[in-house]
């Protein structure tokens, strides 16, 4: 059973994620910020991160960099809103796999988990 650990500081969001992901039975891990999903990462060792770039604490972006540190196979899909184009750019040149917008298409975000997986 393939790990997520989806990583946001709205629990609104890590459960919208939940829902969608919920039929596709992977075992899910959450954290609320940058900082918990490195701790997490190296506890849990998932096979896929969905990172949201703002969030108090630690940014996503600095936590891929770091988890990408710690491993450098990662597969992280950044999650962001519809104007932060400039920071996903950022992100996928610091080793993002991929990315979603919110709000969630789940359609859209259940194949960019299994393109991303399947890589």
């Amino acid at each position: 059973m393939p790990k997520i650990l989806i990583v946001d500081d709205a629990p609104f969001i890590r459960n919208q994620l939940k829902l969608i992901l919920e039929p596709l039975d992977f075992e899910i891990y959450e954290a609320s910020d940058g900082k918990e999903a490195i701790e997490m990462y190296k506890k849990t060792n998932p096979d896929l991160v969905t990172m949201d770039i703002s969030m108090p604490i630690m940014d996503g972006i600095k936590a891929l960099t770091e988890i990408l540190k710690y491993d450098s196979s990662a597969k992280i899909i950044m999650v962001t809103a519809l104007g932060h184009k400039m920071r996903v750019l950022e992100a996928v040149e610091k080793g993002a796999s991929y990315y979603i917008v919110k709000p969630f298409d789940s359609e859209k975000v259940i194949k960019s988990i299994i393109k991303v997986l399947n890589k």
